[in-house]
Formats: C-alpha cells, sequence, structure tokens
C-alpha cells in the first residue's frame, strides 16, 4: 500500500497508484464514496474507449482527499478480464474447489501464474484476479458459477419477492468475470468505498506482473470455474426422449435399462478421457486435448447427466445429456423424436428393456424348517435351566403358490383365499388392514401395515402370478409371468375384512397367557395372537424346583441388581416391576403406569437399567418431544409401527416437570386411537407397552404424579460414573453374555409365582390397581419388599402437589375457622404463599387465581381441598379450605 514517506498512518497514496497503473497501460478512474462501488465521473461511456490522462489522475487524486481508485476492464485498458471469486465462494471453499480441479486436470502451473500475477482481497472477503487475454478481444462481463440462495439468506427484499412470486429463484453468484466495458475497485481502496467501511487488499503481483494467457487457456480456466456451478439445470426438448406413456409397472423401457447398466465410458470413450474422480463426479477432457477438462459426469444430484464444457466437441456445449440422450446423439447424429425412437429400437435388439415374454420356468421349491418353535429354545444349558433331548429337525418342502391373475375379479378371490389357506407367511390383521411381521437391520420385530406397492412387493415375492397370454405365433395361450396390477393390491386393501389371523401384538420373551399358561415357542400363538419374536435365545425351561427359583433371584437381585444405587427399596422394587411386567402383560387387562428412572446426577445408572430393559426384550427409543403435538405422534408412530414391548422417553431436560395431558392420555388407555401421519384413516391400537422416562431431577406436575412409579438413583459421591467393584463387573458386557439367563430367569420366578396360585395382595393405584396387586403379590412371592411403599411421599415429586399444598396450609392458618373469602382476600392474607404463573413466575390477579381456583375445586393437595361457596347476594364465589374426614370408601 503506498503513503507518504514520513508521515506515519497516512492514508494511502492513490495518486502514486494511479500512476503505477496508468503506466501499466490501465484506464483508472475515481471510486465513488458511497458504497456503490461506481465511477465517480459524470460519464464514464468515454473511458471505454479512451484512457484516462494523467492530468485527470492530478485533478482526481492530487489533493489526497480521494478514497477510492478502480480500473475499467477489457481493450482500454490493454484488453485485460477480470476473475472474481465472491466473498461466498471462499467461505464455502469454492475457490479451494477449483484450486484442486486446476492441480488434477493439468492447469496446475497456469492457475498458479493467474492467481499470482495480481490479485486483491475485497472487504467481504472475495478474490479478484486479472489477466491480459492474448489472441482474441475480451469477452462480456460473464456468470460462470452460482447457486440458489438458502432461505436463510434471502434479504427482506428478496423474502418479499418470494411472498408474491413463490417460483421466483434467488440465486447467489459465486464466480464471475469482468469484461469488455466492466469496471472493478482495486487496492488499496478503502473507507466508504465499500459499504463495510473496510479497504481492499493487494494479496500478490500487481498490474506489471498479471499473466498472460491465450484463448484456449483462459476457455480451460473458465471450464473449471463452470464445473463448480451449482444451479439446477433442466434438460432442454432436444436432449431428452418424448413423453413417456403410461405402460405396465413392471415394463421396462430400453432406454431406462440403459440408463441402469452402461457406464459413461461406454458410452463416451472415444470421444473423451476421463481425467480424474471427484466425490461422485468424473472429470473429462476431448481428446487429443492435453490439459483442462471438456465435462463431467455424475455431478447432478438427481440424475447421472453428461454436462460439457468445450465448444470444440459434437455435443453442445452447457446442456445436460442423461446417458439414453447422449448414446441417441452419437448414434443417429441428434436427439429429435425419431432418433430416440430409433435407438430405443436398437437398444432393444441389444437386449435392453422388457424382452418378448415366455412360460415362466417353474420356481425351485424353497426348504423351510418345519419347527414347533423348540428349535430357537436349544442354547446350552445353564445350571438353571434344564432341557431334553433336542428331537431331529424335520424339513418341510413348501412351493410357493402359484396364481392366474388373467382375471381380476378372480385375481382378488385368489388372494384371498391364499390368505385363507395361511399360505401367506408373516401376514396377518392389525390395526384394519394386512400386517407384515418382519425384522429391521438391527434384529428388531417390525409391524408393518401394506400399503398398495409393498402388498405388490410381497406378492412378487411369495407368490407365483401369471396370465394367459395368446401367442400370436403359435396362437396358443401361454401362461406368462405378470405381478398384480397396482388397483388390484388397493382393492385388496380397501376391503373390512380379511381371513387372516389376528395380531394382537408382538412379544419378545416368553409370556404368560390369560389361562396362566406359557408361550414359550418362538412364531405366532393362535390363542391369543400374540407373535413371539425372541430378543434372545429363549431357555428351555425344565420342571420347576426350589433350587431354579433360588438361582433365578440370586442372577437378578443378588448379581444383575445388586450394585445400583437404589434410595430405598421401593426404588429396586418398582424396577424389579417394570422387568416383569412384559412377561405378565397378557395375564391382565388394563394400562400400566409410568416408570420414572430418575437420579440425581449424571453417570448414575439410568442408562444401565434402560440397557438391561433393552437386553432382555428390546426397547423403542424416542427423545422427549417439543410439545404435546409432536408426543401425540410419537405415540402413535411406536404403537403402529414398532414391536418392542417397552417404549423409552429418553433422557428428558434437567429438572424438567412431566405434565402433560396426553401423556396421562395414554397411561390410563387401553386401547389407542389416531390419525396415522400421511394418511386420512384413523387406527386403534392395543396400548400394551410398558412406558418409561429417564432424566436426572425430574419432576411431575398435574395428572401425571398419580399415573408414575419412581425408579430413584442416588449414588451419594462425586464422579459416580468411576465407580468400580461391582458383583457382575461392567454390566454391558455381562448383560451380552447372559442376558438369555436373566429372561429365564425373569421367567422362573413367575413360574414359581402361577404354581404357588398367583396370589395378590390388594393394592389401590387407580386405573392400575388390578396390575398393582398382581406385582404386590408376586414380589411378596419373591419376598422382594418395598412395592409402593413410597406412597405417601410421592407428593414430594410433584411440584404443583407441594405448592398448593403449602398454600392452602398457609391459608387455613391466615383465615381460621374454614370461613368463606373472595380470592382478593386471599391475596392479602397469604400473598406470599399464593402459588405463581409457571411460566412467568409472576403472582396471579384475583381473577387468574379464581380460575386456577375452579380448576382445582375439592381436589385434595394432601388432607386440604379448596371449596367453592357461591354468594348469591353479590353472586360471586367466595372460597374455603376444608380439611379430608377419612381416605374414602373402598370401590
Amino acid at each position: 500500500m503506498n503513503q507518504t514517506p514520513g508521515t506515519p498512518d497516512a492514508q494511502p497514496n492513490l495518486r502514486a497508484t494511479a500512476a503505477e497503473l496508468d503506466a501499466a497501460g490501465l484506464c483508472v478512474l475515481p471510486v465513488k464514496g458511497n458504497g456503490t462501488k461506481q465511477p465517480d465521473v459524470r460519464s464514464w461511456m468515454q473511458y471505454k474507449v479512451a484512457r484516462s490522462t494523467p492530468e485527470e489522475h492530478d485533478q482526481w487524486f492530487g489533493d489526497g482527499r480521494r478514497t477510492g481508485i478502480g480500473i475499467v476492464t477489457g481493450a482500454v485498458s490493454g484488453n485485460i478480464e477480470l476473475i472474481e471469486f465472491e466473498g461466498l465462494a471462499v467461505e464455502e471453499g469454492v475457490l479451494d474447489e477449483v484450486t484442486e480441479l486446476a492441480n488434477n486436470s493439468g492447469l496446475g502451473d497456469l492457475w498458479l501464474a493467474v492467481t499470482t500475477g495480481w490479485a486483491d482481497q475485497s472487504p467481504s472477503g472475495g478474490v479478484h484476479y486479472k489477466v491480459i487475454v492474448e489472441g482474441r478481444p475480451a469477452t462480456p462481463n460473464t456468470k460462470l458459477a452460482r447457486r440458489l440462495a438458502r432461505e436463510d439468506e434471502y434479504t427482506p427484499e428478496e423474502r418479499q419477492r418470494v411472498a408474491e412470486k413463490p417460483n421466483s429463484k434467488i440465486i447467489r453468484v459465486l464466480i464471475e468475470t469482468r469484461g469488455e466495458g466492466g469496471f472493478v475497485v482495486i487496492a488499496p481502496s478503502h473507507g466508504t468505498v465499500h459499504p463495510s467501511g473496510k479497504p481492499y487488499v493487494r494479496l500478490a503481483g500487481g498490474p506489471s506482473t498479471m499473466a498472460t494467457v491465450g484463448p484456449d487457456e483462459l476457455e480451460a480456466i473458465y471450464a473449471l470455474c463452470r464445473a463448480v456451478d451449482a444451479m439446477p439445470t433442466e434438460e432442454r426438448a432436444k436432449t431428452a426422449p418424448p413423453p413417456k406413456r403410461e405402460l405396465p409397472s413392471d415394463f421396462i423401457r430400453p432406454g431406462d435399462d440403459f440408463e441402469d447398466r452402461a457406464t459413461w465410458e461406454e458410452i463416451i470413450g472415444g470421444e473423451f478421457d476421463p481425467i480424474f474422480n471427484r466425490g461422485r463426479t468424473t472429470y473429462w477432457r476431448r481428446k487429443g486435448k492435453k490439459m483442462g477438462i471438456s465435462a463431467t459426469t455424475g455431478r447432478a444430484a438427481d440424475r447421472d447427466r453428461l454436462y460439457v464444457f468445450s465448444t470444440s466437441t459434437t455435443f453442445d456445449a452447457e446442456v445436460p445429456y442423461n446417458k439414453f440422450a447422449a448414446y441417441t446423439h452419437l448414434t443417429q447424429g441428434g436427439t429429435h423424436a425419431e432418433a430416440f425412437k430409433q435407438a430405443a429400437a436398437d437398444l432393444r435388439a441389444r437386449g435392453y428393456g422388457t424382452q418378448p415374454r415366455s412360460r415362466p420356468a417353474q420356481p425351485p421349491a424353497s426348504r423351510r424348517t418345519f419347527s414347533d418353535g423348540s428349535s430357537a429354545l436349544d442354547v446350552e444349558p445353564d445350571q438353571d435351566t434344564e432341557r431334553p433331548e433336542a428331537a431331529p429337525r424335520l424339513q418341510l418342502v413348501v412351493s410357493r403358490p402359484e396364481l392366474d391373475i388373467s382375471n381380476e375379479p378372480e385375481a382378488i378371490e385368489g388372494v384371498l383365499a391364499l390368505m385363507a389357506d395361511e399360505r401367506l407367511p408373516d401376514m396377518y390383521k392389525r390395526a384394519g388392514g394386512p400386517t407384515w411381521v418382519h425384522s429391521d437391520d438391527m434384529g428388531d420385530p417390525v409391524m408393518q401395515q401394506l400399503g398398495t406397492d409393498n402388498l405388490r412387493a410381497y406378492l412378487a415375492e411369495h407368490v407365483d402370478s401369471y396370465q394367459m397370454v395368446r401367442n400370436p405365433l403359435t396362437e396358443l395361450t401361454e401362461p406368462v409371468r405378470e405381478l398384480l396390477a397396482p388397483k388390484t393390491c388397493s382393492t385388496i386393501l380397501g376391503r373390512k375384512e380379511w381371513p387372516l389371523p389376528p395380531l394382537r401384538g408382538i412379544v419378545t420373551s416368553p409370556v404368560v397367557r390369560p389361562d396362566g399358561t406359557l408361550i414359550q415357542a418362538p412364531g405366532y400363538d393362535r390363542a391369543t395372537g400374540l407373535y413371539l419374536h425372541p430378543r434372545v435365545p429363549v431357555r428351555r425351561l425344565g420342571p420347576l424346583d426350589e433350587a431354579q427359583v433360588r438361582r433365578a433371584k440370586q442372577v437378578v437381585l443378588d448379581q444383575m441388581l445388586n450394585d445400583f444405587p437404589w434410595v430405598e427399596d421401593s426404588d429396586r422394587a418398582h424396577f424389579l416391576g417394570a422387568l416383569l411386567t412384559p412377561i405378565l402383560r397378557p395375564y391382565f387387562h388394563g394400562p400400566t403406569p409410568m416408570f420414572i428412572i430418575s437420579a440425581t446426577t449424571q453417570g448414575s445408572g439410568k442408562t444401565l437399567l434402560k440397557d438391561i430393559l433393552a437386553y432382555c426384550y428390546g426397547v423403542s427409543d424416542t427423545a422427549w418431544p417439543e410439545n404435546d403435538t409432536e408426543l401425540r405422534k410419537s405415540i402413535t408412530t411406536q404403537l403402529y409401527t414398532s414391536g418392542q414391548p417397552i417404549i423409552v422417553l429418553d433422557n428428558l431436560p434437567n429438572g424438567h416437570v412431566i405434565k402433560s395431558p396426553v401423556l396421562s392420555s395414554v397411561l390410563t388407555a387401553e386401547t389407542w386411537g389416531d390419525r396415522i401421519l400421511g394418511a386420512t384413516s384413523a387406527v386403534r391400537m392395543p396400548n400394551d407397552r410398558v412406558w418409561i422416562v429417564t432424566g436426572n431431577g425430574l419432576r411431575t406436575g398435574g395428572d401425571n404424579a398419580r399415573r408414575a412409579l419412581w425408579v430413584r438413583l442416588d449414588p451419594q459421591c462425586p464422579d459416580p460414573d468411576q465407580r468400580d467393584g461391582f458383583a457382575v463387573g461392567d454390566l454391558r458386557p455381562w448383560l451380552r453374555g447372559n442376558a438369555s439367563t436373566v429372561v429365564a430367569s425373569l421367567v422362573t420366578m413367575v413360574r414359581s409365582w402361577l404354581a404357588a396360585g398367583s396370589p395378590s395382595i390388594r393394592t389401590r393405584k387407580g386405573d392400575y390397581s388390578e396390575w398393582a396387586s398382581m406385582l404386590a403379590g408376586l414380589l411378596d412371592h419373591l419376598g422382594v419388599p418395598g412395592w409402593m411403599a413410597d406412597r405417601d411421599r410421592t407428593m414430594e415429586q410433584d411440584d404443583e402437589m407441594v405448592e398448593w399444598a403449602a398454600f392452602l396450609i398457609a391459608w387455613r392458618e391466615a383465615i381460621p375457622n374454614g370461613a368463606a373469602v373472595t380470592t382478593s382476600t386471599i391475596l392479602k392474607s397469604v400473598g406470599d404463599a399464593v402459588p405463581k404463573h409457571p411460566k412467568s413466575g409472576d403472582a396471579p390477579t384475583a381473577a387468574t387465581l379464581g380460575h386456577w381456583l375452579k380448576a382445582r375445586d375439592g381436589r385434595f393437595f394432601g388432607r386440604l381441598k379448596p371449596v367453592r361457596v357461591y354468594d348469591s347476594h353479590k353472586c360471586q364465589n367466595l372460597w374455603r379450605v376444608e380439611e379430608a374426614r377419612d381416605k374414602g370408601a373402598a370401590l
């Protein structure tokens, strides 16, 4: 940067800069200081054809008040062009990408000469490279690379434009040129020349060291820049086949088949050579050319296309070609309709596309293991399990059924007959439609209700369907392999009833039937409609004896659960109840409460407790939603698709208050109904899952308090994750090797209780009383203390209960004798004890307190409750506090 000698911190000497530029043969102009980056002359048209003079430079820059200087590009400045990388391009790595392309394509030395010849950086972070073009006139200003703007980048004016015209495209320029008739601000311009007030900085070289490039070299550089263009480009009509006619869905056009099977090297190998790959993009060079790139393939995200930058090939430049269009252009001399038609015929003759049908070959008979389920139980015996000698495994040859679908009504009847004969494996009916039971990639069970497309795919896999077609050559009717039409599948799914076994749900461990017997064989259980999909190999259970029960309790209580920092016995008892509930789920009616696993700090063992459930039964994890609408969607999705018996709402925010009417609803509903996402129909499903939430310092509010059981952990030490010396060592490796034994032990505990006559202890827990009484008897039978022993202290976990109980106590003390008073009197008497607004934390007004009291009229908080007394004389509500007389009669 030029400065006046002897004047520290002086402004740049623009007059000296003007002399430097003039000496290099450039046309120099001053720049306006208003941020517009325009020449500061009355009219600069004359300077596009004639250079400014030193006398004008003296007039413009002699007094040192100017802050901006620029040059006119094109012939008037010696035929120079500017390559401008916008600040956005530099920030997003586009400049680095072009540099990499240059180095990979043999243009590294040329690009180095360009970027070090004369480079300025703009205040916005953009970089300007100036070059002298030799051998052709400078071209007009050109956009080389652009992309669509992201919505978060829109200016207020752009947002308004999109609001008025939703189809508007907001574009960000990444790379452009300044050529003939262009103007560019250069360093050391500063001050208000740029809206930011920051200076332009010279990065390299100067006007005397600019690179001189020929037309071919410059076009090669421009091709590099066009290769990073990110604007979506539509195929022009002349490079795309004519509109496609509606054809059967299993008919493959030759052009589409060619797209899938042919490689670009097979198609354009005679015109281009591949030079390198970058990501999914391949860069090509025209044969006979020694440097640079001529085309790319694979860059477009929606479809693999050829995009040619060079004008020296048989292809049109900057026009996208798919594989079929490129093949047609090369073989037929063009891409008109007749050319595409002839190219398709040639490809069909070469074996592309659907070929003439013939009688389908009889598929080989599939061999499926015949089993009553016991084969899945055959694991190595453990000391707490027994099994008799395994019987020989029988093999049953099952052939795929054949179905004539020439006539649609008969095709529908045929599919229904296959359903009735149970010849469609793993298909059941559930929640209003045929459902396919299968495993996902993790081996977890999935219940997928079939839509038109996947029913068609399912039948294609399991049924040999065909149509009888007259052969015009032989005049014989022959069977031709054909899939059921989508409309036929839609008609089948549109029925109200299907002759399929009903699927009540999936269980992942042995469970107790309503009659007290045990489901042990994997697969469908006709008596209950349950499908056993074991999470771990199921141990074959031998005759029950006391030794087995002692061993089971030792594995679960003395080993697996021994070292968890339970706050009280009730916490261990509640978690054991959660562990046993999936086995008992079909044995009782009604819902189960939510188990809240809460700890005082991280690393206490919440995740390990969840892991126990996951290893034994499998869990479906879902994040805690932001609102009740999202929570409802999450609940419906889990019940509708997941086969896991346990649903975990994991890692709630620290200290979160669980207060959700949607959660209250699902916790008391035996069935759950909702609309499926993406569909208009509603479904009803049994709510047969165990619901668990985890977090640190959790609390409850509203109705959720009485719908929950607490499992609390308190390690009472810093850094609890550093504890060691546990009975089983590291729990997760132990579970990997012993989960099957744990499940067998839990089942053994339940079998022991069943053998003892299923004793229960009457326990009141609202909607959950049947379940609570059953678990109370089971845990008492096992000698596990603490079941629901914390009920008198659960109020401490409910912020609303604690706050209102304290308020009513203060109210009764301040206004004795049960006097009925107005809300204003209450606020004056016990204002400090009145509950605050849950969101703002502000004290309520008299009217707001009245609304709150109406919502809690007659509800006990501890042993006190607010009661409304209507004053008919003054036509207003009065309020008093009443104390409970007794705990109410049993129901």
